[in-house]
């Protein structure tokens, strides 16, 4: 069993990349073989439109024609047994590293047919995880949850079910003093971190036992 966690924020050791750790080792502990990538690590593009992956008869049917580093990443994701996605929220969306990749992942996969069949002919569990500056009180009033469910409800069409982890109220810096940051209470910032974000990873880890479990 391969799972596979997609980083789609630039920093390898902060909130984002460290819950999708510990959903990777939540995962293994259920005999997962897991694996990260860092899509900042990666050089590719989004999706340009070229049609190559719906052309009646064409070579690239049902598969991007794109070459580049996501060109391997789309296909482990294929052949794997479930697969997670984070990303921090910039100015009220994924990154756009993440964008691009869903992009790519999501649209080789798509019809258009009456029937809104998918080419991908099996079922693959995921898990989004999203890290934010809003707290839990104004997660519902900003309509994130509302607004990245669009995205989950394709992803379900495609893959199957999926399930999601919001971490909200998170870290920005180590040291909100060398930054222009007075909106911030930093004195709060850090004890949410030394006492909420704990509570986060360990539901990151069980999101990962649950995702090895499903496929057994």
């Amino acid at each position: 069993m391969k799972i596979i966690a997609i980083n789609g924020g630039p920093r390898k050791k902060w909130n984002t990349a460290t819950l999708l750790e510990n959903a990777l080792k939540g995962a293994a502990s259920r005999g997962a073989q897991t694996e990260m990538v860092h899509l900042y690590d990666l050089s590719y593009k989004g999706c340009i439109s070229c049609f190559s992956c719906k052309e009646v008869g064409g070579k690239s049917y049902g598969k991007c024609i794109l070459k580049d580093d996501l060109t391997p990443i789309l296909r482990k994701i294929k052949n794997s047994d479930a697969f997670i996605i984070g990303s921090p929220v910039y100015l009220g969306d994924v990154t756009g590293a993440l964008r691009c990749f869903l992009e790519r992942l999501l649209f080789q996969y798509l019809v258009y047919d009456k029937n809104h069949s998918s080419l991908l002919k099996k079922k693959i569990p995921s898990a989004f995880i999203y890290t934010m500056n809003v707290d839990e009180c104004n997660l519902e009033k900003v309509g994130y949850k509302e607004y990245f469910r669009k995205m989950q409800e394709i992803v379900e069409r495609i893959f199957g079910p999926t399930e999601e982890l919001y971490s909200t109220d998170t870290l920005q810096f180590s040291d909100y003093s060398r930054y222009v940051s007075t909106l911030f209470d930093s004195e709060k910032k850090m004890k949410r971190h030394r006492e909420v974000f704990p509570k986060d990873c360990r539901r990151a880890y069980e999101l990962g036992e649950k995702l090895a479990e499903s496929r057994k």
